[in-house]
């Protein structure tokens, strides 16, 4: 399939990847949320007791992301892209038949892992081989499918519940990505520019005098680390702390934020209008992020994400009007505008694109790990003490260790011998 006309192939392969991520919600925590409260109603589990079930299940399916990562390498985006979607699809319909606490902990950990897990991290994988000089602004175009899954999915669920009931829900994004995503993936997914005639970026324009030889592109020959190459580096570490902390925090919040808000004397609209609104204002900050992402260093947009995370939850504890809760979702999608382009391509700057799927996947086991550890923290706090003041209190100290790590995370530099 070669390309003859001025038109770059890879920003079909934007589109695809953009709804992928958005594909990605029945395994994210803003689509989880709104089935918890159906569950402890149905069933009579304590919300502890739910919460423990979606952090362990959480857990494993991150130490698992590492072999996706390998197998994304191996095998190419397509192939994985389309197993994780069909994966998915089957979870769905085992969630909506959970009748115990051992099948909601098995459709918990599947829909973490194909979801969550794997449906962003291939994605992240597959852009970097098609952009260089472009990779902020196509990650912040490819956001729009996750930002557009967040605000959409709280809403589409809602609706679900109140008409058909929570079970049909599940099933309605199950049969949704076998007749949608699957197809469009399996026609318009291809892994490299390289597979049909192009590289990445697109070719460039010759001026006029220029030789053959001054045509190729200097990007095309991007260092790529192996995962081993890359561990033996200190910002490799550092970034995967930089990665964690914000997807604990931001899970946990989002996990309970009903119920912190309840306890803030606000009305369950309140949390769903934030949710919205943090989607909202992330879409037109996600490209500002993508936009300054191929400018400056990337480490300084995880540095800014941890002081707004400090801002954040110094106003949590004290959202107690509509206008306060305003405040609070723009900050917040502020935060998550710059996070979604900083942490996903990072791995790609810092590291090249070759190995991009085993070095991501381990980026992508700490994000999962991350999440895992958020829930149960607010909601062990909420049981003993009645209230979520202690436990924010002590999540500040998260941000700080972040400002740290992202200090140190500088671009490596890669010695030949």
């Amino acid at each position: 399939m070669k390309n003859n006309t001025n038109f770059y192939y890879g920003w079909v392969i934007v589109f695809v990847c953009g709804l992928a991520v958005f594909f990605s919600g029945p395994g994210q925590t803003y689509s989880n949320a709104v089935f918890i409260d159906q569950y402890i109603n149905t069933f009579g589990w304590s919300r502890t007791e739910v919460s423990s079930i979606y952090s362990f299940a959480t857990l494993v399916a991150g130490f698992v992301m590492i072999a996706v990562g390998n197998f994304i390498d191996r095998f190419g985006q397509k192939k994985m892209m389309i197993i994780a979607a069909f994966f998915l699809a089957l979870a769905c319909f085992l969630n909506s038949a959970v009748t115990s606490t051992f099948m909601l902990a098995i459709g918990f950990f599947l829909i973490r892992l194909f979801g969550q897990g794997s449906m962003t991290l291939i994605p992240n994988t597959l852009l970097p081989q098609w952009f260089i000089r472009k990779r902020g602004l196509s990650f912040s175009l490819m956001t729009l499918g996750s930002f557009l899954s967040a605000m959409l999915f709280p809403i589409i669920n809602v609706w679900l519940i109140s008409e058909w009931g929570w079970r049909f829900a599940w099933q309605f994004w199950g049969v949704s990505l076998i007749v949608i995503f699957i197809p469009i993936a399996w026609f318009f997914t291809y892994n490299t520019p390289e597979q049909i005639g192009l590289s990445p970026d697109g070719p460039r324009k010759k001026k006029a005098g220029d030789d053959e030889t001054e045509n190729v592109d200097i990007f095309d020959f991007e260092d790529s680390w192996t995962l081993k190459e890359a561990s033996r580096t200190l910002s490799f570490w550092t970034l995967l702390i930089c990665v964690g902390i914000p997807s604990m925090i931001n899970t946990g919040i989002t996990f309970h934020i009903v119920s912190i808000f309840s306890e803030n004397g606000l009305e369950v609209s309140a949390s769903a209008m934030v949710l919205s609104l943090m989607a909202i204002v992330g879409i037109p900050m996600s490209f500002i992020s993508g936009v300054i992402t191929d400018r400056i260093r990337t480490n300084y947009i995880l540095l800014m994400i941890f002081i707004i995370e400090i801002i954040i939850l110094l106003l949590l504890n004290n959202v107690t009007t509509y206008y306060l809760a305003i405040l609070f979702g723009v900050i917040w999608g502020i935060s998550n505008g710059l996070e979604r382009i900083g942490t996903n391509v990072v791995w790609s700057n810092y590291f090249g694109r070759r190995y991009v799927g085993s070095i991501n996947g381990v980026g992508s086991t700490m994000i999962v790990i991350g999440s895992s550890l958020g829930p149960l923290p607010f909601g062990l706090g909420y049981d003993t003490f009645g209230s979520y003041t202690a436990v924010i209190s002590i999540m500040f100290i998260f941000p700080v260790i972040g400002i740290i790590c992202a200090l140190l995370s500088k671009k490596p530099q890669k010695f030949l011998h």
